[in-house]
């Protein structure tokens, strides 16, 4: 697998730069942590530009911290480039039966891959196993959320979880000015996880669907400052009326988005 393989010159770049750069060579597994968040979060920035380009680039820098990562990894005698890839191959084959059976069909890989999680829990693992402690609080309710319908504990559809969003504004308009922030934070936390729940009912992934949003009020806003600034209205200055009229006439106008 390593020799002339992309893969194996990753690895061999890597080994280099451990022998030749003090900097390099001081790194460990831990201290690549941040960098490799930072990395990821480039990744994904460079799928949603949907620039190949750059996309590549990111790529590249993933497949670096993966190689440092391995070759750590063969320092430390604990594992190497073959035994990664084979208990890949071993899981993938494990929850995706048709790769075996010849039988390439998207409901029979879900079905396997449902049966193949519902076997852990039934082994005494947690359904929540291997979920990072870490993830972002949005991917987080998600990724909750998708491991407990995972084993039956889930709305046959979307009309549930539309139900307990009502539910949960219903809740949070009975609260009064004078509870607590912790209270409100309560009810504004289950509100927003009965929001994902829902877009992950009606097939949205969330994460984009706020990014969506935030673009969106970007632009409106920035409009806003931009005919603000040509009509000689200073934003601090002006009163909510004003500033809403800019958002409305923004808004009348259109943005490309199909709002």
């Amino acid at each position: 697998m390593q020799g002339d393989s992309a893969l194996g010159r990753a690895l061999a770049l890597v080994r280099e730069l451990r022998k030749r750069s003090p900097w390099n060579a001081a790194q460990t597994a831990q201290t690549l942590r941040p960098y490799l968040v930072e990395e990821v979060l480039e990744l994904d920035h460079a799928i949603a530009s949907g620039d190949p380009l750059q996309l590549r680039e990111e790529v590249g820098d993933i497949l670096l911290h993966v190689a440092f990562q391995i070759v750590l990894a063969e320092e430390r005698s604990q594992f190497d480039a073959e035994t990664v890839v084979r208990s890949l191959e071993e899981k993938m084959r494990r929850r995706h039966t048709h790769l075996t059976s010849g039988v390439a069909a998207v409901p029979a890989a879900r079905d396997s891959w449902e049966r193949s999680k519902r076997r852990d829990v039934s082994s005494g693992r947690s359904a929540f196993a291997g979920v990072p402690p870490h993830l972002p609080p949005l991917l987080m309710a998600l990724r909750l959320q998708e491991r407990a319908s995972g084993v039956g504990f889930d709305w046959p559809d979307a009309r549930g979880p539309q139900a307990k969003v009502r539910e949960e504004m219903a809740e949070l308009e009975l609260l009064s000015p004078g509870d607590s922030r912790e209270r409100f934070a309560i009810e504004i936390g289950d509100l927003l996880f009965a929001a994902v729940n829902l877009s992950r009912k009606l097939g949205v992934d969330p994460n984009q669907a706020l990014e969506l949003a935030n673009a969106k009020f970007r632009y409106r806003f920035e409009e806003v400052e931009r005919i603000a600034r040509e009509r000689g209205v200073e934003i601090g200055e002006a009163t909510l009326d004003e500033l809403d009229t800019l958002w409305e006439e923004v808004k009348a106008a259109g943005d490309g988005r199909g709002q």
